[in-house]
C-alpha cells in the first residue's frame, strides 16, 4: 500500500498506541502488541486496507486512552505483515511513510483518529543547508567517542537530500528520553529542529569526553593486573566528582574501638592479625567484592568473646541437685560427674591455676535415648553456663571444625568457633554428640582436630584456619557422647573417660514415664493430671508391649500419641472431663500391641538356643537355630556373619565332635548305622563314619543385620550338640560365652546390657563364663539380678548339663 493512494487528508484512519518505541517515516521495524484495541486497530487496517497511525504514551504501560493520554503526533504507516504469537500478543512489521498530526479521535473499538499529514520540507535555504552539514560533522565527532554508534550511518547522511529525513535518522540513534524525543520529533520548523539535535550531540560529545577523562585518571592509578577494578575505580572516581560520601569511615572508627576495648583478652596474635586487616579494609574500595569478605572476617572476629567468662562458681552440690531433679536412676554415671566437678571445684578454690584447666574429658557412652545428651543439658543448667551441641556423626570434613582458608569462596569459620560466637561465653559446656560417628574421607581427618581440642595441654592455643591466630578453648567444659566405644580410634578414646549408661530396666522405665515422661508430655499437649488418668498397670503394658528399645525416646512418642487421641476424644464430645485409660483401653488409643510374646518361644526345642548379644543400642536375645541334613560332614552357616563369628561356630562343631568321641555326650541312636551298632558294647564307635553322612546347618534370624563377635561360642555349640544328640534345649535359658577347643568357656563384654535383655525376654536363668560372674555382677542392676538365676561355667560340659533336658 503507497501513500500516493490516499492524498484525501485529513482522513480517519485506526489508532495504535505504544508504549515505548517511536517511529519515524521511512523506518520498518517490527512491533510487538498486546493491548486488545491495538490488536482490532491492526486487524481493522488489514481487512479493510487502511493506513494507520502509531503514536506513544506520555507514560510507560499507560491503560488509559483519553486524548491527553499520549502524544498528538505520530507516524502514519502501513501494516506490512501480522504474526500471531502463542501468548495472545501478535507481532506487526510496520513501515513509516510520514508524520500525522491527530486532530481528533474517538474511543470505540478500535480506537480511530482523525489525521493530518506533516508535509517534509525539502532544502529551501543556504541556512538549512548549512545546518544538514553541521549536524553531519558532529555526528562524526560523536561516531569517533561512541565505538557503539552505527558506521554505515555518516554515509547514508551524506548522501541524502532531505533535510528532514536526515533529522529523523539522526534522532532515531540518539540516546533520547521519551520528552526530549518527542520534542525533537514534533518540531515543525526544520531550522530549530536541526539546531535542536546539534545542541543534543555537542551534549552528549562533552559526555563522552568526560568520561574519557575519568578513564585516564582511573587507569593511572591501576595495574594492568587489576582491569577487574575498572567498573569499580569509575565509580569511586565519579562519587569523588560529586562530592558523594558514605560511612566507611564510621565503621572503622567503630572496629578499631571494639577492638581496642578486647585488646587485653583476645591475645597478642589475633590483636595483631585483626589491626591489621581493619586497616587493610581501611584502604580498599567498599564496592570491591574482597573489602565485602574482609569485612564480614573483622566483624565475625569482633563477635568472639574475648574476655568474656559465665561468673558463676563451679558447686558439686547444685551439679547433683539438678542432675537428680533431671534424671532417674543412673546413680554411677551422675556419681561419677559429681566426682569431676568435685575436683574442679577445690581446684579452682584454692586457686591453683597452671592445673585449673587440665583434667579429663567425660564421654558418656550408652544406647540411645538414655540421656547422654540431656545429662549434659543438666551440667549446663547446674554451673549456668551456655550449652553449645555440635553434631559429629558423619562429620568427614576437617574443615568444618578447623575452618577453611579465607581464599576459599563462602570461606567460614569452624563449628568450634561458631560456637562460641553463639554462646556469648569463652566458657560454655560444650556438647561433642555422636563422637563415635566421626568420619574419614579425602577432605581429612576430623579426628585429628578432636586430637588437638580435648588435649589440655593443646587447646590453649587452638588455631581455626579461618581466623588465622589462635584461640583459647582451655576454659570450656567439653561433654562428648557415643554409642560404641569400639569406633573410637584409640588415641582419641586415650583423652576421654567413658562413663557407661546403660539400657533401663521396666521398672526404671515406668518410674520415668510417670515422674518426668507423662508430666511433660501432658503439658505438651495442654492436659493437666485432673484430665487424664493412667493406672501403673496400664504403664507398664506399655512398656512391654508397645516398645522395645533401650532408653525412652519411642516411649515419649507413644505417650504422645496417646494423648493426642485424648486431646480430640475431649474436644468432640462437651460432655468428657476426664480421661480414665487402662489396660483394655490400649487397643482403642495404640492400636493392636507390637511386641507380643510369642508362646513358642517358651516351648523346648531340639537345636535352638538362647544366646545374648551387645550392641551400640542395647543388649539383645540371639537365636541360633541348626538342623541336620544328609550330606558329606560339612558344616554351613547363614545369617550375615561375620569372620569372628563363623570362626567360632567352626570351633563348635569341632568341640562338640571331641565331646562324642569322648563319649562326654551321647549321640542319638537314630544317627548309628545297623553295622555300628552290632559292634560288642565295650569297642569304641568309630564315629568319624557318622559325621561323613551328615551336613550341619547353622542360622542366626535376622539375616540382614549383620552380626559378629565370639560371645556365641557356647550357644552355637549347645545347639549343634542339641541336634546330634536329639536333646531338646531350655527354652526359658540364655547364655553368653566364648569357646575355645579344649572347650573351656573365655568371659565376655557388655554383661550387663546383655543380662538386662535377658531380664526383659523373661528367660529365668542365664550362664554366663565364671570371670564375668566373679567381676561385672557388681554393676548389674539388682532388679536384674534378683529375677535372674546366674550361673557360672567354666567349659562346655557346664553348658550342656545345665540347658539339655
Amino acid at each position: 500500500m503507497q501513500l500516493e493512494n490516499y492524498e484525501d487528508f485529513p482522513q480517519t484512519i485506526p489508532l495504535i498506541i505504544e508504549d515505548e518505541l517511536f517511529l519515524y517515516p521511512f523506518m520498518i521495524a517490527p512491533i510487538f502488541l498486546s493491548d486488545e484495541q491495538n490488536i482490532k486497530a491492526v486487524e481493522n487496517a488489514i481487512e479493510f486496507n487502511k493506513l494507520v497511525i502509531v503514536s506513544v504514551s506520555k507514560t510507560a504501560n499507560e491503560k488509559n486512552r483519553e486524548k491527553d493520554s499520549f502524544y498528538d503526533i505520530g507516524v502514519i504507516g502501513n501494516i506490512m505483515r501480522k504474526v500471531s504469537l502463542p501468548d495472545g500478543k501478535i507481532k506487526v512489521l510496520f513501515q513509516g511513510l510520514a508524520k500525522g498530526k491527530i486532530i481528533d479521535f474517538n474511543e470505540s473499538r478500535p480506537l480511530f483518529a482523525a489525521v493530518e499529514k506533516i508535509e517534509n520540507e525539502p532544502f529551501s535555504n543556504e541556512a538549512i543547508k548549512s545546518l544538514v552539514e553541521v549536524v553531519i560533522e558532529s555526528v562524526k565527532k560523536l561516531s569517533r567517542l561512541n565505538s557503539k554508534f552505527p558506521v554505515d550511518l555518516i554515509k547514508t547522511l551524506e548522501e541524502n537530500d532531505d533535510a528532514s529525513r536526515v533529522a529523523d535518522l539522526i534522532s532515531s540513534v540518539l540516546n533520547l528520553k521519551k520528552d526530549e524525543a518527542f520534542k525533537l520529533f514534533s518540531q515543525t520548523n526544520l531550522e530549530q529542529r536541526l539546531l535542536d539535535i546539534i545542541e543534543v550531540i555537542n551534549k552528549e560529545i562533552e559526555s563522552y569526553k568526560i568520561q574519557k577523562e575519568i578513564t585516564q585518571k582511573v587507569n593511572s592509578k591501576i595495574e594492568k593486573t587489576h582491569k577487574d577494578y575498572f567498573l569499580k575505580e569509575q565509580i569511586k572516581a565519579l562519587q569523588k566528582e560529586l562530592g558523594v560520601d558514605n560511612q566507611k569511615e564510621e565503621e572503622i572508627k567503630s572496629y578499631k574501638k571494639k577492638l581496642k576495648a578486647k585488646k587485653t583478652f583476645m591475645g597478642k596474635d589475633a590483636y595483631k592479625e585483626t589491626k591489621r586487616q581493619i586497616e587493610k579494609l581501611s584502604r580498599m574500595n567498599p564496592d570491591s567484592p574482597d573489602a565485602s569478605l574482609l569485612q564480614t572476617y573483622v566483624e565475625l572476629v569482633l563477635d568472639i568473646p574475648f574476655g568474656e567468662y559465665s561468673n558463676e562458681k563451679i558447686s558439686v552440690s547444685s551439679v547433683e541437685k539438678q542432675l537428680n531433679k533431671d534424671h532417674y536412676s543412673l546413680e554411677k554415671a551422675k556419681e561419677r560427674i559429681a566426682e569431676y566437678f568435685a575436683v574442679k571445684q577445690l581446684l579452682e578454690q584454692r586457686k591453683i591455676e597452671d592445673l585449673k584447666s587440665k583434667g579429663t574429658v567425660l564421654c558418656f557412652v550408652g544406647p540411645p535415648g538414655v540421656g547422654k545428651t540431656s545429662l549434659a543439658n543438666s551440667i549446663s543448667e547446674a554451673l549456668k553456663r551456655p550449652l553449645v551441641r555440635i553434631a559429629l556423626g558423619g562429620m568427614e570434613d576437617v574443615n568444618e571444625l578447623r575452618g577453611h582458608r579465607r581464599t576459599y569462596v563462602g570461606a567460614m569459620p569452624g563449628r568450634l568457633v561458631k560456637g562460641l560466637i553463639d554462646a556469648k561465653k569463652m566458657n560454655p559446656v560444650m556438647v561433642l554428640d555422636e563422637i563415635d560417628k566421626l568420619g574419614t574421607s579425602h577432605r581429612g581427618d576430623p579426628t585429628a582436630v578432636m586430637l588437638e581440642v580435648l588435649d589440655p595441654e593443646q587447646n590453649h592455643e587452638f588455631r581455626d584456619l579461618y581466623l588465622n591466630f589462635p584461640i583459647d578453648l582451655s576454659q570450656v567444659i567439653f561433654v562428648s557422647t557415643a554409642n560404641d566405644i569400639r569406633n573410637i580410634p584409640a588415641p582419641l578414646r586415650d583423652r576421654m573417660e567413658f562413663i557407661e549408661i546403660s539400657s533401663y530396666t521396666p521398672n526404671e522405665k515406668y518410674h520415668i514415664a510417670k515422674d518426668y515422661l507423662i508430666p511433660q508430655e501432658l503439658e505438651k499437649h495442654g492436659l493437666s493430671k485432673n484430665e487424664v488418668s493412667i493406672n501403673k498397670a496400664t504403664i507398664e503394658t506399655i512398656i512391654s508391649k508397645y516398645t522395645r528399645e533401650a532408653g525412652v525416646r519411642n516411649l515419649r512418642r507413644v505417650f504422645s500419641k496417646l494423648f493426642r487421641k485424648v486431646v480430640k476424644q475431649i474436644l468432640s464430645d462437651e460432655n468428657v472431663t476426664k480421661v480414665s485409660i487402662g489396660v483394655k483401653d490400649l487397643k482403642t488409643y495404640l492400636d493392636n500391641p507390637i511386641f507380643e510374646i510369642d508362646p513358642a518361644d517358651k516351648e523346648n526345642f531340639v537345636g535352638i538356643s538362647n544366646g545374648l548379644a551387645w550392641t551400640s543400642v542395647g543388649g539383645d536375645i540371639l537365636k541360633i537355630e541348626a538342623i541336620k541334613l544328609k550330606g558329606k560332614g560339612d558344616l554351613k552357616v547363614t545369617g550375615s556373619l561375620g569372620d569372628v563369628m563363623k570362626e567360632s561356630s567352626s570351633i563348635s562343631y569341632s568341640v562338640v565332635k571331641l565331646l562324642i568321641d569322648e563319649c562326654s555326650l551321647k549321640i542319638d541312636e537314630k544317627l548309628i548305622p545297623k553295622t555300628f551298632k552290632e559292634q560288642e558294647e565295650n569297642t569304641k564307635l568309630d564315629i568319624s563314619e557318622i559325621y561323613k553322612r551328615y551336613d550341619i546347618h547353622l542360622h542366626v534370624p535376622a539375616g540382614a543385620t549383620p552380626k559378629d563377635g565370639p560371645s556365641a561360642g557356647i550357644t552355637m555349640a549347645l545347639a549343634i550338640a542339641s541336634v546330634l544328640s536329639n536333646r531338646k534345649i531350655k527354652a526359658d535359658i540364655a547364655m553368653t560365652g566364648e569357646l575355645t577347643l579344649s572347650g573351656k568357656v573365655l568371659p565376655i563384654g557388655g554383661l550387663k546390657e546383655k543380662l538386662i535383655a535377658a531380664f526383659k525376654a523373661k528367660m529365668t536363668k542365664v550362664l554366663i563364663p565364671r570371670k564375668n560372674f566373679e567381676r561385672d555382677l557388681y554393676d548389674v542392676p539388682q532388679e536384674v539380678k534378683d529375677a535372674l538365676t546366674i550361673k557360672a561355667v567354666d567349659t562346655i560340659d557346664d553348658v550342656l548339663n545345665e540347658a539339655l533336658i
